[in-house]
């Protein structure tokens, strides 16, 4: 597997887990009552479920981030996890149960990490 798969899984199974604690988090009962909280771990509801789900994707994650930066420069690979930004809100906004709504600021955040992502890693003239 070349290092830009392993960068892509990586940055997926991160974007999964930042959505699957998000939803997980609000699934679940505040943190402030524990004692709820732990009651819902124990049950295994579809919270707990999920928290567990996205703590699993970001050690997978942190594995293939490992095998990427064996096969391609840091440089080269640590822009690339901005795209984990961009796939996050957009999923945000199109999958139900997330709450996510359409900004124009967020929208111009995305525009320039985008575009930072094709300047850094444009080919250099060298």
């Amino acid at each position: 597997m070349t290092g830009y798969l392993w960068a892509a899984l990586s940055i997926v199974l991160v974007s999964v887990a930042q959505l699957s604690m998000r939803w997980a988090m609000v699934q679940l009962p505040a943190v402030s009552d524990i004692t709820l909280l732990w009651q819902a771990m124990r049950a295994l509801t579809p919270g707990a479920l999920a928290l567990g789900a996205g703590l699993a994707a970001y050690v997978l994650s942190t594995l293939c981030w490992v095998m990427a930066l064996h096969r391609i420069r840091l440089s080269r690979a640590y822009p690339l996890l901005s795209l984990s930004y961009i796939l996050v809100w957009g999923a945000a906004l199109w999958l139900p149960g997330l709450q996510e709504r359409f900004s124009w600021e967020a929208l111009g955040g995305v525009t320039l990490i985008f575009i930072g992502i094709v300047l850094i890693s444009w080919p250099s003239s060298r």
